[in-house]
């Protein structure tokens, strides 16, 4: 494991993403745990795991909502992707049966988990002071950059992979270019999917820490203690990047930069594949008719499976 940072440039739409910290090359079995600001936050994940040929590992724990999406809703779930209830309905064994599932069975891992259960929205201040009045009720710091963390997910999922796993990756990402401070970002609405597509954020900043699983408390009680203190570091990184009184040292993570570069070789045959087959049917009355089905029908589909599999 090499403790670095990188500066990764993307020719991929013209984006630039930047990676600091630790930056692991090799294929592990990880809780990926992340902040969660934006809809693109599923693609950093996806990012990082194509840079340690792992891409085909990554699996999600989802709102339960998100099961309804069309076609997705039910692809995750088919590629091994947890729903859960938040708070008294969160079903504990069901989780903790499917991880072990996985666990018998071999499964690679790269479980993406975000603690914060809905994502950070500088503008929602209701949602942002309940966070915070949450935390100091329980005597814990309060944040500012994010929301106060939930620990059953992250809990559930290490207890139930712990002697399965290499370790837990620590992520922050930002997304850079529709804000330049602060109070810049507290009149805007978390970065959609549709904005990034339309390059209304030019960077992604992504921090990576990656902790040895021997380092993380098995006990529920102390895990919550760690886990917040996981996102007191996010938050000074994120105060830090914004608010920074130096402006040398705004707008970017600490730590020096290595170029690295993804190959060719890892993205072009999809692009060519899947662009392919699009371009393919779209071009024809009766292929354009078939996609609008696919989706149609796709989506009745998957919905009635995934009602019948909850």
């Amino acid at each position: 494991m090499l403790h670095r940072s990188e500066w990764d440039y993307v020719s991929l739409f013209y984006y630039i993403i930047l990676l600091y910290g630790d930056l692991p090359k090799n294929k592990e079995n990880v809780i990926y745990l992340s902040n969660h600001q934006s809809t693109v936050d599923w693609i950093v994940a996806d990012i990082l795991a194509v840079r340690q040929n792992a891409l085909g590992h990554v699996r999600y724990v989802l709102k339960d909502g998100l099961k309804w999406l069309p076609l997705y809703g039910c692809y995750f779930s088919r590629h091994g992707g947890i729903y859960v209830k938040r708070s008294a309905k969160f079903n504990e064994k069901e989780m903790r049966n499917k991880l072990q599932s996985y666990v018998k069975a071999g499964t690679p891992m790269y479980l993406v988990i975000f603690p914060e259960g809905t994502r950070f929205s500088p503008g929602q201040t209701k949602l942002l002071s309940a966070s915070q009045a949450f935390a100091a009720e329980h005597g814990l710091p309060v944040l500012k950059h994010v929301l106060t963390p939930r620990v059953k997910a992250t809990y559930v999922a290490f207890d139930s992979l712990k002697s399965y796993l290499d370790a837990i990756y620590d992520i922050t990402v930002v997304y850079e270019g529709r804000s330049a401070n602060w109070q810049q970002r507290q009149q805007q609405e978390p970065l959609t999917m549709t904005e990034f597509l339309c390059k209304e954020c030019v960077k992604i900043h992504i921090h990576i820490d990656r902790i040895d699983k021997k380092d993380v408390p098995e006990e529920q009680a102390y895990m919550r203690r760690w886990l917040h203190e996981r996102f007191e570091i996010k938050d000074k990184l994120l105060i830090e990047f914004f608010d920074s009184p130096d402006p040398a040292r705004r707008n970017k993570f600490p730590g020096k930069s290595v170029h690295s570069k993804l190959s060719l070789k890892k993205t072009l045959p999809s692009v060519l594949l899947l662009g392919g087959l699009t371009v393919g049917l779209l071009m024809t009355e009766a292929g354009r008719k078939l996609y609008v089905n696919t989706w149609i029908y796709g989506t009745v589909l998957g919905c009635l499976w995934v009602a019948v599999k909850s």
